[in-house]
């Protein structure tokens, strides 16, 4: 027997109409009836919310207007179909239907991780960003040993340089290198040098720079987070449109990858890279990029762009993927459930 898919909604004359004429074809045209709400499904609203009701039989499928010929028509074939497949032995007919028949663990996992999967990348990105935030919060309460820990996971992650790195409970939020120009002496801001007492970090070859990786902090100037600025705008900014997102209903189409190059990659890009090259003071770059220091303000502003770029740029996409993962497990499940 063969199954027949109806896609409907409750309150729809067309849908009980095209129901009326099934149950008048049962006898001579024998078939397993699955009806699923599409409201049932955020996805399948997008799919089906405009063009119900809809007949899926086997690889063939009618939209409204469906006439009674178009029944027998559409039924008959897919039970030929069927009829053919089963005479010659068709083995992977056999093992789609075999599987078809009852939910696996891994289908089970699908539905549910395709139904959830922003509630899981959400949860991710919080405390991938929130427990380098912990951290100085511990070192602050005196709960040092669980905060060293959270330092040392992130710290393959992270250069961790504290002058480039936000400090809670000091005098500043940041300390940045006289280089960066709003730092040091004719400054409201005292630098890290300063602040420190960790020299010569103006030169990026100096063995000094560990000492700033690894400088937590103190009670005066505050304790660092585990992430520097830049990574705690990025991802910061990766879950506050994760929740827009999540708000929206998964309605905001993909940003264009033009943009996302240009705003998201560009200014991170020509921010970080021209940082880099000048400090080492390449001789044939020396005049054309002279010697800087990005600031506070630069790190996240071009880390905020380039996360909540890249999150615009690619959650749509992934929410495409888990729809169409989402159709295929709630009609196998439908069907199924028909079925007992």
């Amino acid at each position: 027997m063969v199954n027949v898919t109806f896609y409907t909604r409750k309150n729809c004359h067309l849908c009980d109409e095209i129901k009326a004429e099934l149950r008048t074809l049962e006898e001579t045209h024998p078939h397993q009836l699955v009806e699923i709400d599409i409201d049932s499904d955020p996805a399948l609203i997008a799919s089906y919310g405009e063009t119900i009701p809809v007949i899926e039989v086997g690889p063939y499928i009618l939209h409204a207007p469906i006439s009674r010929q178009d029944l027998v028509m559409t039924i008959g074939a897919a039970i030929d179909r069927q009829d053919q497949l089963l005479k010659v032995g068709d083995d992977l007919y056999k093992k789609r239907a075999q599987h078809g028949r009852k939910m696996t663990g891994a289908d089970k996992f699908s539905l549910w991780f395709s139904s959830r999967y922003m509630l899981v990348f959400s949860l991710i990105l919080f405390f991938y960003a929130g427990l380098p935030v912990l951290a100085p919060v511990l070192m602050k309460a005196k709960v040092t040993a669980p905060a060293k820990i959270i330092y040392k996971i992130y710290s393959p992650l992270c250069h961790q340089f504290g002058f480039r790195s936000f400090f809670l409970f000091g005098e500043q939020p940041y300390y940045p290198l006289v280089e960066t120009g709003i730092a040091g002496p004719g400054t409201n801001l005292i630098d890290f040098e300063s602040a420190t007492g960790i020299l010569n970090l103006g030169d990026p070859s100096s063995p000094t720079r560990w000492e700033a990786r690894s400088y937590i902090g103190d009670e005066e100037v505050g304790y660092k987070t585990a992430l520097c600025e830049r990574d705690i705008a990025i991802y910061g900014a990766m879950l506050l449109f994760a929740l827009i997102f999540w708000a929206t209903g998964h309605r905001i189409p993909p940003l264009h990858w033009a943009i996302w190059i240009f705003f998201g990659l560009g200014f991170i890009g020509l921010d970080g890279f021209s940082q880099i090259i000048s400090q080492f003071q390449f001789s044939f770059f020396a005049k054309i990029l002279p010697y800087r220091e990005s600031t506070p303000f630069l790190r996240v502003f071009t880390g905020f762009l380039f996360g909540f770029t890249t999150a615009w740029f690619g959650f749509p996409y992934i929410e495409e993927s888990m729809r169409e993962t989402r159709q295929i497990y709630i009609k196998k499940n439908a069907i199924i459930q028909a079925q007992k």
